[in-house]
């Protein structure tokens, strides 16, 4: 190094000097293990620090299970968290996006893992983001039994980080949805309500924002009393419990559609026999403030919306037309808000039709 000298010390290079913090790493497992804990349920005994985790089917209470994956991120909606500092709910929305997907094939979430990979760790930053997760995975009933911090100096700027999340769940065999043969004309459409955005079209979000030269910190003009960094941040709603009760308890539900990034549009052909079509009457759905500003900001035309964005209903129901009264007393008894948005009929052309209009 010349007459400046070395920056390192006369032992050489250390993965510090590199920019990554073992001992950070170390405090943050430290930190997190209470939130650990906090998620322990039978089959899992909710600690961390080994190279896996595991999980008992047996002691989970399932005979002949079925096992279902899923995993996903939170997308865009981050850059909101790290722009604001809130960083305790995105854990949520990375759970929710997961379990919501397993349950809609009637699987009972079992565990979770999580990634988070940075540029440079920040130990309380990080375990607000786990701390969210671990309250993700208390609502939805499944444990928490392993994770990977990943420290990349180069890849991420500081501040910013990414997630992704993995759940597996189970059924006994035989009780898996869609049950496809059993659809028919005449069946139900029932919405459940969705806590807002959920965590889908943040990219167009965004863009509306800056376009509209509106601050994360400035009122919602759709949300009184909160800022419009924390309205956007409201966590995808968690519907398994509900969902599972209602489908162990009634018997009626036959199909389930997560509306994800794709909207009512996409997602409901995902759990339609090709020989039936959902026939919606947009009309019915309660559409929260945001999604009505958004549409007038960003002048965005009410097909785009619906195809964009989950526009008030989080989970779609596909019940038995003399049933529906019991699925809906029994989601209703767990808290849920429920419409009925149509009915299936046959098709002729496109899977999903709307007639009536959003109120945006």
């Amino acid at each position: 190094m010349g007459a400046q000298g070395s920056k390192h010390g006369p032992n050489g290079l250390t993965y510090a000097d590199a920019g990554v913090d073992i001992d950070a790493g170390n405090a943050l497992v430290e930190a997190i293990k209470p939130a650990v804990r906090s998620t322990a349920r039978p089959g899992a005994d909710g600690a961390i620090g080994g190279f896996g985790g595991l999980f008992d089917l047996k002691a989970a209470g399932f005979a002949d299970p079925v096992l279902v994956a899923a995993n996903d991120g939170v997308g865009t909606k981050l850059k909101v968290a790290i722009e604001t500092g809130i960083h305790d709910t995105v854990g949520i929305d990375l759970v929710a996006m997961c379990v919501n997907d397993l349950v809609v094939q009637g699987a009972e979430p079992l565990f979770f893992l999580d990634y988070l990979a940075t540029g440079a760790l920040d130990v309380d930053q990080a375990a607000s983001v786990v701390t969210g997760i671990a309250e993700g995975c208390r609502r939805a009933g499944c444990a928490l039994i392993g994770g990977e911090t990943a420290e990349m100096p180069g890849m991420y700027a500081g501040g910013d980080y990414d997630l992704a999340g993995f759940a597996v769940g189970a059924a006994e065999r035989g009780t898996l949805l869609p049950r496809l043969e059993a659809m028919e004309p005449g069946d139900v459409l029932l919405g459940l309500a969705s806590s807002g955005l959920h965590s889908n079209g943040f990219s167009l979000v965004r863009r509306i924002i800056d376009g509209a030269g509106i601050g994360l910190d400035a009122p919602a003009p759709f949300d009184a009393g909160r800022t419009l960094g924390a309205a956007l941040l409201e966590p995808t709603r968690i519907y398994v419990r509900p969902l599972l009760a209602a489908i162990r308890d009634t018997g009626a539900i036959r199909g389930l559609a997560h509306i994800t990034g794709g909207g009512l549009t996409e997602n409901l052909p995902r759990v339609l026999p090709d020989h039936l079509a959902a026939q919606i009457d947009l009309g019915t759905i309660d559409v929260p403030g945001v999604f009505g500003w958004l549409a007038k900001e960003g002048g965005v035309a009410p097909g785009e919306m619906v195809r964009t964005f989950n526009c008030g209903i989080g989970m779609v129901a596909i019940v038995a037309a003399d049933r529906v009264d019991a699925v809906t007393d029994r989601l209703r008894s767990e808290g849920e808000t429920v419409a009925i948005l149509g009915e299936l009929a046959a098709r002729a052309d496109a899977p999903v039709t709307y007639r009536g209009a959003l109120s945006l």
